[in-house]
């Protein structure tokens, strides 16, 4: 599939990069100008306007959701779904370790607390096992409700996060969610165009969010959506996301709402982006394949894996460099490769690590600490050609094979 990558378009600061393959940058080559152009033109470019709206439909029907409702970040989706969802201060929320910082925040913003949970091994992402375990062996149900036994707190919902596009197993998840009444918020910032067994992510819950930063899939510049079939989830999302006005004329407000719409020149962008999702889910999905097949049986490189319940979008193509069978860390790869002009970068610190959150407990670790320590992202942009593939993979065999 050939894609332009719509370089001759962008401002003169990309020559100063000429020589770099950047890691995930945009993908402008369709309607986004002139979407733009037509907000600029008739003037609507805050938060009301017709490409709002449009692009919160585009998205709701990708995903197969009812109702669609963007927001000004992907956290701002977090902290919106959290609350409608019924966490309240003081309650705790499970949530993966092995991730971005932002929803471990949004948690915090409600006044609750992550109780952060490990990741598993294969996928990287959260260990269903130890939801379960938590929730059976460390918790207590009383009066309806279930409260971690060591803190006393009352566990209030599930917020598993799909890392670097690939879904997380969330069957057992909703079980055990299921059994003991706790709501369940997708946190699939990364994951757009993703699939569990058959089902688009986004649709696997009764509310996910989305993302749309710069690097994302499909981007606004900034922005997020939550996505919902609950017409009361949807209609407080937006409610609050705009205020809480409960009379736009008088402005007249009964609770504390938020500034947190998308403005209509992001959205337009958006629109443009979603014209070609399937095309640039097609293009990760080749880079990884390629990226695998290069890569396979290298002593010390382990390729990211696919479920074979999963069809990951691939948001990042993530590799495990092997400290005890390579003469390099993680840390030297990523020096060498910047000096050879490849951009790569690290997996997150977990959170159970992170001293924004140490006052947070934690249901294991070991295994993300391990992920953390061993992962490095490698360039994978939507526009990335194939001989920039071959380029990437080439220096890091070469880097990794040095005595």
């Amino acid at each position: 599939m050939s894609i332009n990558t719509g370089r001759e378009r962008m401002p003169s600061n990309e020559s100063c990069r000429s020589s770099v393959v950047p890691l995930s940058v945009p993908h402008i080559a369709g309607n986004e100008w002139t979407y733009v152009k037509e907000c600029l033109d008739t003037g609507w470019v805050s938060s009301v306007g017709a490409f709002v709206e449009r692009f919160e439909r585009h998205v709701a029907s990708y995903v197969g959701a009812k109702y669609g409702v963007a927001t000004a970040s992907g956290t701002a989706a977090l902290h919106l779904a959290l609350q409608v969802a019924g966490v309240r201060p003081n309650d705790e929320v499970l949530v993966s370790t092995l991730t971005f910082i932002a929803p471990a925040n949004a948690v915090r913003y409600l006044g609750a607390w992550p109780v952060f949970i490990d990741a598993e091994a294969d996928y990287w992402q959260i260990d269903p096992y130890r939801v379960q375990t938590f929730l059976e062996k460390e918790c207590v149900a009383r009066q309806g409700h279930l409260y971690n036994r060591a803190s006393g707190r009352r566990l209030a919902a599930i917020l598993p996060v799909d890392v670097i596009g690939h879904p997380c197993d969330m069957g057992p998840i909703h079980e055990v969610a299921q059994k003991y009444g706790l709501p369940v918020v997708e946190d699939a910032t990364e994951s757009l165009g993703a699939w569990y067994r058959g089902q688009k992510v986004g649709r696997l819950s009764s509310i996910a969010c989305f993302s749309f930063n710069g690097n994302k899939l499909v981007t606004t510049g900034g922005g997020g959506m939550v996505v919902t079939d609950d017409e009361r989830f949807a209609q407080k999302v937006r409610y609050l996301s705009t205020q809480a006005k409960d009379d736009p004329i008088e402005y007249i407000h009964h609770e504390i709402g938020y500034n947190y719409r998308l403005t209509n020149i992001q959205a337009a962008v958006g629109c443009a982006q979603m014209e070609h999702i399937d095309e640039f889910v097609a293009a990760k999905r080749a880079t990884a394949e390629r990226y695998t097949a290069r890569l396979r049986g290298i002593p010390g490189i382990t390729p990211a894996r696919e479920a074979v319940w999963a069809k990951s979008s691939f948001w990042m193509y993530t590799v495990l460099l092997n400290p005890e069978i390579l003469s390099v860390n993680r840390h030297d790869v990523l020096k060498q490769l910047k000096g050879r002009g490849i951009e790569s970068r690290p997996l997150w610190q977990p959170l159970h690590q992170s001293r924004a959150h140490s006052s947070s407990h934690a249901y294991g670790g070991p295994v993300a600490e391990r992920i953390q320590r061993q992962a490095l992202s490698l360039p994978c942009s939507v526009g990335l050609s194939q001989s920039d593939q071959d380029l990437v993979t080439d220096a890091l065999i070469d880097i990794c094979q040095k005595k």
